[in-house]
């Protein structure tokens, strides 16, 4: 049995050129590239220190994660709850910080009255949603995602079953975004999806509908590419040529929602990739990371983000801030992460090693908690000098001797524990550098 724990342009924040201190966070930099780097925010997490410290220092630009999606904002019909959205955007505009407005008309996250409406029920409850939305928070949204995820995968480029296309037909969505324009003239009307990131059948179609909307006036300033990445969908190799095309009918394009699962100096790379490819593209006004911690993640286990579980800076966070001209001094953060695997069993125990490697930046020394689950007991330990805690359940290793390791070196130390019948898994808790 194998376990592993982690170690776990725009209204806003404008750098002044020459600072080094704006230069050395993700919307120093950005800023001073003429763009804004911003982060997905749950309202669930604004009172959570480490969190705040790092959404305040690092970013300069919020988009709520779930908090104005319909279901959250009118859950029953014409009775509307701003409450928890408003904190979002309060603290974002406390900070200088300016707010993206995720989403207005979406097939998912729908209340079940939207669905049950008729065709003239349908098209006056979803105008009346974008109106009041819109005019609630007028002039307090830089870019309001008008519709989301209209196009249906695969290669019909055909729009998507949803009760707006079913019931309303194509029209619907030019509907929504006249509708918005009238709501709030001031802010920026975007369309966005994923899937779209590359030339291909979907992308296509979104391609269509954009230039006909803007041969013919229909309000749209800017198309999102939400950049959701992985190795069964990586960054494709026409990502940047994809945005300009967009640019070059005459909308900006933001990377809206973008997280690569991966670690290491192949994630960086990939974010590397596609922070270049959005500096190339004059129209690419930001980037928006979709959230702020791995552990708060939606893909959690894919560790797609820029700050680990603990907040410590990944190789990702170093790769970004360095293509977007900016520089922490080259130290990096010194952390440490671990992970531990079972590598023998017995009739009565089994043995554990936990590996640890360092982070982007060398250390000098570390520490790590293992907790056994009673009634077991570790009987033994090697390549460590263990300390105890008062009911022998919780042993603190540190390293005997020296424990130095450079950037991305690892170590490794074992223990042998007896089952007395609970075969489960110790538990291991976060690297320390100490």
């Amino acid at each position: 049995m194998i376990g592993t724990v982690g170690a776990l342009c725009v209204t806003g924040v404008v750098a002044m050129p020459g600072t080094a201190s704006a230069a050395s966070t993700l919307a120093g930099a950005a800023a001073e590239q003429g763009r804004y780097f911003g982060a997905a925010v749950s309202a669930g997490q604004l009172n959570e220190p480490d969190y705040m410290s790092r959404l305040n220092g690092e970013f300069n630009s919020l988009t709520a994660e779930n908090e104005m999606k319909w279901d959250a904002l009118e859950p029953s019909r014409n009775s509307f709850n701003f409450g928890t959205a408003d904190r979002i955007v309060d603290h974002g505009r406390s900070r200088n910080m300016s707010v993206r407005g995720h989403t207005l008309v979406w097939h998912s996250q729908l209340p079940g009255w939207v669905g049950s409406l008729g065709a003239n029920d349908l098209r006056s409850a979803m105008n009346n949603h974008i109106t009041t939305v819109m005019r609630h928070y007028r002039g307090k949204i830089h870019s309001w995602d008008v519709v989301n995820e209209a196009f249906q995968d695969g290669g019909s480029g055909a729009r998507r079953s949803s009760p707006f296309q079913d019931k309303l037909g194509n029209g619907w969505i030019e509907e929504s975004f006249r509708t918005a324009r009238a709501a709030d003239p001031g802010a920026k009307l975007c369309y966005n999806d994923y899937n779209t990131d590359g030339v291909n059948a979907k992308s296509d179609a979104v391609y269509t509908m954009v230039r006909d909307f803007k041969q013919r006036g229909v309000p749209i300033d800017c198309v999102g590419f939400q950049s959701h990445f992985n190795s069964n969908s990586p960054v494709p190799g026409d990502y940047q040529r994809n945005l300009q095309r967009f640019a070059d009918l005459g909308v900006d394009v933001q990377i809206t929602e973008l997280d690569i699962e991966g670690s290491g100096t192949a994630q960086a790379n990939d974010y590397r990739r596609v922070v270049e490819a959005c500096l190339a593209v004059s129209r690419c006004t930001g980037i928006t990371v979709w959230g702020v911690t791995d552990k708060y993640s939606w893909r959690s286990g894919g560790t797609p983000l820029l700050f680990d579980g603990n907040y410590n800076k990944k190789p990702a966070y170093h790769a970004v801030l360095a293509a977007l001209g900016g520089s922490d001094g080259g130290g990096g953060d010194a952390s440490c992460t671990v992970s531990y695997e079972q590598t023998d069993r017995w009739g009565d125990r089994f043995n554990g090693r936990v590996t640890v490697r360092a982070g982007s930046s060398a250390i000098s020394s570390w520490r790590v908690n293992v907790t056994v689950h009673s009634p077991q007991r570790i009987s033994a330990t090697w390549n460590g000098s263990p300390t105890w805690d008062s009911s022998g359940n919780v042993m603190t290793m540190r390293p005997s001797g020296n424990g130095s390791l450079s950037a991305g070196a690892s170590t490794s130390f074992g223990f042998t524990v007896m089952a007395n019948n609970n075969w489960t898994a110790p538990s291991i808790g976060a690297c320390s550098v100490s």
